[in-house]
């Protein structure tokens, strides 16, 4: 297995987490601090997506 593979990987699982947590903590909790900590939430998963999708180009370079 290549490393970026394991790094693709990773980011993948980080994403699928950040939603998880945004859907429960959104399920069971409605305070304000709450909701901040699911919009915060979001917004890493956001990241994170953001930045898997940069990793595509990571495989495909030609070697120097």
């Amino acid at each position: 297995m290549k490393l970026i593979t394991a790094h693709r990987i990773l980011i993948g699982a980080g994403i699928a987490f950040f939603l998880f947590y945004a859907v429960i903590i959104l399920v069971h909790g409605h305070t304000p601090a709450a909701i901040a900590q699911a919009v915060v939430s979001l917004a890493v998963a956001v990241g994170l997506a953001v930045y898997y999708r940069t990793l595509r180009r990571w495989g495909s370079r030609p070697p120097s």
